[in-house]
This record gives structure tokens, C-alpha cells and sequence, in this order.
């Protein structure tokens, strides 16, 4: 009767680690290439200007302070 239980336990816990392990491992999407535009005289591929870049935009969006959660919580 012990063994069964061991073996039923054991079995139980592989399982489980094994869901677990499947869940944790790290998925990354497929990252998705831009189309190279061609020069319409050359037919070459162009590159694209330096400038073009632009700088990230900071973050305008503030998060909420712990007196305004508890005032909205109050409403």
C-alpha cells in the first residue's frame, strides 16, 4: 500500500514540475523584417538617412499616488 501511495505521489510531482518547467520557458516572438526600399534610378538597395532616427519620447503618463488611490477608493 506504501509503494502505491509513493509511486502515485512521485508521479503526481513529476507532473506538476514538469507543467511548471513548460510554463517558465522563455518564448519569444518572431521579429519581423522591414522591407529595403530600391532606388528607383539605380535599382539599388538606398539606406535610410541618420536623421530619420528620432529620440525616444519620454513618458508623459504619471503614476498615481497612494492619497489619490485612497480618495478614489473613498468615491
Amino acid at each position: 500500500m506504501a509503494d502505491i501511495m509513493k509511486e502515485l505521489v512521485s508521479g503526481v510531482v513529476e507532473t506538476v514540475l514538469r507543467e511548471i518547467l513548460k510554463k517558465t520557458a522563455v518564448r519569444n516572438t518572431t521579429k519581423r523584417k522591414k522591407r529595403k526600399t530600391r532606388s528607383s534610378t539605380t535599382g539599388r538597395f538606398t539606406r535610410t538617412a541618420s536623421a530619420a532616427i528620432k529620440p525616444a519620447r519620454k513618458q508623459v503618463s504619471k503614476r498615481r499616488t497612494a492619497t489619490s488611490r485612497s480618495r478614489q477608493r473613498s468615491r
